[in-house]
């Protein structure tokens, strides 16, 4: 069960009726995992259609610890955090992503949901490495606390400056350099329960069902290998 209006990143608290909703909701259907993403979309009782982002700071930190909290004790069980696609940094970030995500899980005891997708659009956006950026999460966040991941297309948009920014947007094929990732991950991790999210200009069923199996081959063949990390 995805979430996407918790806002666990709003300072001003969690929708107590929305919450009540979703916890409702946990009890009737018993979802084998709940997730939501690190942003928020709710302020002075305005609610946005957009998973907007937050700086990494331990202001902001301390924020979405109090929320997490508060939903997992509403559900009574624990919750996935999913890093979000990222178009811009904020200047008064102290914290990388891979290391508030890491301190998150330490004191609220969430989980983490991997969106490798997220990994690239954000990388590509700030100028970084995908795989570097990739790398510094899995060494910050334990390897236990990575219940899930999520693949997915995204668009590239040329700016009038002709630099390229990467669009979330779920409407295309996973990209060859997301599947890499992938499958550094599920080398290293083992396999995961893994989505792959198409929700614009969905195919043919057929093409859906090609990337499904590519996916399920990547985590076939790691099932076999002796030895992932724990930690």
């Amino acid at each position: 069960m995805h979430a996407t209006g918790l806002s666990l990143g709003s300072a001003d608290g969690l929708d107590d009726e929305h919450l009540a909703d979703i916890a409702e909701l946990c009890r009737r259907i018993e979802p084998g995992l709940v997730s939501d993403h690190l942003s928020w979309s709710a302020a002075g009782g305005l609610h946005l259609p957009d998973l907007l982002p937050l700086p990494y700071s331990e202001e902001a930190l301390a924020v979405v610890a109090r929320n997490v909290d508060q939903v997992q004790t509403a559900l009574g069980r624990q919750i996935l955090i999913e890093n979000p696609s990222i178009y811009l940094a904020f200047a008064d970030s102290d914290l990388s992503e891979a290391g508030f995500l890491g301190e998150l899980v330490r004191v609220s005891g969430c989980g983490v949901l991997l969106d490798i997708n997220n990994v690239v659009v954000t990388a590509g956006n700030l100028g970084e490495a995908p795989a570097d950026r990739l790398a510094a999460l899995l060494d910050h966040v334990p390897a236990a606390a990575i219940g899930e991941i999520h693949l997915a297309g995204h668009a590239i948009r040329l700016l009038d400056d002709g630099t390229p920014l990467r669009i979330d947007d779920h409407g295309s094929p996973v990209g060859p350099e997301t599947w890499s990732l992938f499958e550094t991950v599920i080398r290293r991790l083992g396999p995961r329960p893994t989505l792959i999210e198409w929700d614009t200009d969905i195919p043919a069923f057929d093409v859906l069902h090609a990337e499904a199996a590519t996916a399920q081959s990547i985590l076939d063949q790691a099932a076999w290998e002796p030895t992932h990390a724990t930690g």
